[in-house]
């Protein structure tokens, strides 16, 4: 196991043949003495020049290290309570961390300096002071103003990390011959559901939509979901919509909560008072902040907890578990009688309430329910649902073994992809929380971050992230339906952006519905890098296209679409480089394609 950890770390955490030796005994204590009674502590290590910090969960003894300067040394700590070694390293070169440390936590009067950091590409140990697993005292700033969520936050920043580690040790690839597709029962047809739509348990549901991203990947400022896509609405506007269609037909109250980010959460603010005369409460929370890590030495690129925003990254969906929690709205919903809670991403304008979901979640006594579509071949990179020795999961690409991503994509095998519609049980949620029984698979996101300096390269950087829809195998009775398509309606880029506001869908009540003279799913739209943002989509495009008998488009280069066109069939427009292609208004293209050059002047 050792050496499985050592592989793991990066090299300037590797210890030598004599370090090891030496850190047997530091001031007179073996290891074993200094871990006896406390080995069902959270382990955490750190350096600060001539001192490593090893920090348990109630005390932390300070011990000089074996060689002045020496960069961090790894930390093969033997718990015997589940004999894994766990390295833990948390906010770097700290200094306003420092006046914030519990001093009484520690038994010890070492010295911390306070030297800025001057190698933003490889922070350096012994440049500044890192701060463990401990208890902070912090004040209040633009990012964080309270500072108990945010000790709480970097408490389980770290237990993350720490899996995170560990399973780099010892690997975290499936085992190809453990999975199968779903059994029986652990998918169920949504044609199979009762069809009463019974209205009664209403007042036991509240909806969350995820909105913690921004529109940047369309070109957009701001909250992607203020994206006007239909009549003028934006995706809030139609949700508003959707829920207060509820309230008032059925005579209920569905509370309607919005789960943002920093990054969104102010914009949400302001807009959201714009609802204050509609019939729906809305509640907001924040999902959790965690510091970004330097990919080549895994140390926290912050400095303090007023760092800059792109130092921090919000920890992907699968946080909605704790942070629902820790904003108290969970306890909340369930004073008020709500017991359901159904979750979906804020630009998926399919996933409006079910009653027939419902109902069946309900009678179901089922925990956990997810919604499941069959797979087509713009799907296959989707995470599917699995049986995994007896047990339902969901499986994701990125935990495919290469020699099987073939198998993976295959719609015979695994047909099925997830929606991201989650139907959970609040009290199920506040279990699992309280109980600390989320472990779900860890997903590294590596970006990079621009240099401080004018002409220094990026700096690539890790994010540890978890998606809801891993936590399926944590609840009692979870199992997926597979739902008609119309319920997995994403609008990503402007591809779909273009679908959404074409004649092939109608509104109501904040709800799309497909034309029923529309025969079959919807056609697949893929526009090239001249439309990626909705500024370029809209002066292209400025009247959408009938796309009513469309079964496939593509359009690549700089094409400008006139008014009134229609498309049939297949349609393939191709501009070549340094050319441009302007279809005529009126046109009517069928089956065809246009490529190189068509300029239409006004005269």
């Amino acid at each position: 196991m050792a050496s499985a950890i050592k592989s793991a770390l990066p090299s300037h955490l590797k210890p030598s043949s004599a370090d090891e030796q030496g850190n047997e005994r530091r001031h007179g204590k073996t290891r074993s003495h200094m871990m006896n009674g406390r080995s069902n502590g959270r382990i955490f290590t750190a350096l600060h020049h001539q001192e490593t910090i090893r920090v348990l969960s109630n005390d932390a003894i300070f011990v000089p290290s074996t060689t002045p300067n020496e960069r961090l040394k790894k930390s093969a700590i033997n718990s015997s309570r589940n004999d894994q070694y766990c390295h833990i390293l948390l906010i770097h070169h700290a200094s306003g961390f420092r006046e914030h440390f519990d001093q009484r936590r520690c038994r010890s009067d070492a010295k911390f300096s306070d030297q800025p950091r001057r190698d933003r590409q490889g922070p350096r140990a012994e440049e500044g002071k890192f701060i463990v697993g401990s208890r902070f005292s912090l004040k209040p700033s633009r990012l964080t103003r309270h500072p108990q969520l945010f000790e709480t936050e970097m408490d389980n920043f770290f237990a993350l990390f720490r899996r995170y580690l560990n399973d780099k040790a010892k690997g975290n690839a499936v085992d190809w011959d453990r999975i199968a597709p779903p059994a029986q029962g652990q998918v169920v047809d949504y044609e199979d559901l009762a069809n009463t739509e019974s209205v009664q348990f209403l007042n036991k549901l509240a909806v969350l939509k995820l909105n913690g991203g921004l529109g940047t990947s369309m070109g957009c400022v701001g909250p992607k979901s203020v994206i006007e896509v239909r009549d003028g609405m934006s995706f809030l506007d139609l949700s508003v919509r959707q829920i207060e269609y509820l309230n008032r037909t059925y005579d209920v109250n569905v509370p309607f909560i919005l789960m943002n980010s920093f990054n969104t959460n102010d914009d949400t603010a302001a807009i959201i008072k714009k609802y204050e005369g509609h019939n729906v409460d809305i509640l907001t929370f924040n999902q959790s902040r965690y510091p970004r890590v330097y990919k080549d030495s895994l140390l926290p690129v912050p400095k303090d907890n007023e760092s800059p925003i792109n130092e921090w990254y919000p920890p992907g969906h699968g946080d909605v578990f704790e942070s629902l929690y820790n904003s108290g709205i969970l306890d909340k919903l369930l004073e008020r009688g709500i017991e359901i809670i159904f979750l979906s991403n804020v630009d998926n304008l399919g996933a409006v309430v079910d009653l027939r979901i419902l109902q069946h979640m309900m009678e179901t006594n089922a925990e956990y329910i997810m919604e499941l579509t069959n797979k087509t071949k713009a799907d296959v990179k989707g995470g599917t649902i699995i049986d995994y020795e007896g047990s339902v999961r969901l499986l994701e690409i990125a935990q495919v073994p290469k020699e099987h991503v073939n198998e993976f994509k295959s719609i015979k095998k695994f047909k099925y992809f997830n929606t991201n519609n989650i139907w959970l049980n609040l009290k199920a949620i506040k279990r699992v929380v309280e109980n600390d029984e989320l472990e779900m698979e860890i997903i590294p996101n590596g970006k990079t971050i621009p240099g401080d300096k004018k002409g220094e390269s990026d700096i690539s950087i890790v994010q540890l992230e978890t998606a809801v829809g891993a936590a399926i195998r944590h609840f009692n009775n979870a199992h997926g339906v597979n739902v008609p398509r119309r319920r997995f309606l994403p609008v990503k880029t402007c591809s779909d952006l273009m679908l959404v506001k074409s004649d092939l869908y109608t509104l109501k009540h904040g709800q799309l519905q497909m034309s029923a003279a529309r025969f079959g799913d919807a056609p697949l739209i893929k526009l090239g890098g001249d439309f990626k943002k909705v500024s370029d989509f809209q002066k292209r495009i400025p009247s959408i296209p009938k796309v009513l008998e469309l079964d496939h488009l593509t359009i690549t280069g700089a094409v400008n679409l006139g008014r009134g066109v229609t498309l049939k069939g297949t349609v393939i427009i191709v501009a070549t480089e340094g050319s441009t292609i302007d279809i005529p208004p009126g046109s009517i293209l069928e089956n065809v394609v246009v490529q190189g050059s068509l300029r239409l002047l006004e005269h």
